[in-house]
């Protein structure tokens, strides 16, 4: 349930996007009328819709999780207001300046911040923040810590330029399709690969 809430902005943010993009007109009088007042010079450029409106999607979901949290008086985890501020500034951006770079950029900004505080912490702060994280439920000697901490700090680092790359080689429609099946692909793969990894090197007898 947890993963479904986490990937939710995502997985809007794409159907939103295939959905405008099917239906041009429509989507255009939807951008018009919701979006308009929000757009720096008030013109919605023609084929600018899809990208615009699942920015738009993205904004409010991010928004609407944090407020039913708070709401809940569940505690809203620090990556999570990360992200939501990220998407807020740089999807507000492309909306404003009715400019796609801005969202194509927001996966990397935040896979870049992810790797500068995982590293910051580790060499400012002698702080492993994998380990705060996932201390209780896994024993592991400390240098494997280490070596699960710079394995994320280097994947996040990756998929901050892989995301750039793909963004500018590609059209924004098969950028789309990557920002869901392959950086959370890849995610999931990697998460599965550290799993087996850190199998090995838990004490006999440990369970997590």
């Amino acid at each position: 349930m947890k993963l479904l809430f986490d990937l939710l902005p995502v997985l809007l943010f794409f159907a939103a996007y295939q959905l405008a993009g099917a239906n041009p007109a429509q989507a255009e009088a939807w951008t018009g009328m919701l979006l308009r007042p929000l757009i720096g010079d008030g013109t919605v450029p023609p084929g600018q819709s899809p990208i615009l409106l699942a920015t738009a999607v993205a904004i409010v979901v991010s928004l609407a999780q944090v407020a039913w949290q708070l709401a809940t008086r569940r505690r809203v985890e620090a990556m999570l207001m990360l992200s939501v501020a990220v998407i807020v500034v740089f999807g507000g951006a492309t909306i404003w300046l009715h400019d796609e770079t801005f969202i194509k950029w927001k996966p990397s900004i935040l896979y870049a911040l992810f790797a500068a505080i995982l590293a910051g912490g580790r060499l400012f702060a002698q702080r492993n923040f994998i380990q705060s994280l996932l201390g209780e439920k896994l024993a592991l000697p400390t240098p494997v810590w280490d070596r699960l901490l710079w394995a994320w700090t280097a994947f996040f680092a990756a998929l901050a330029v892989l995301n750039l790359v793909v963004a500018y080689t590609v059209s924004t429609a098969t950028w789309v399709s990557f920002k869901l099946f392959g950086l959370l692909g890849l995610t999931f793969a990697f998460v599965l690969g550290v799993g087996f990894w850190t199998a090995r090197h838990m004490p006999e007898g440990k369970d997590g």
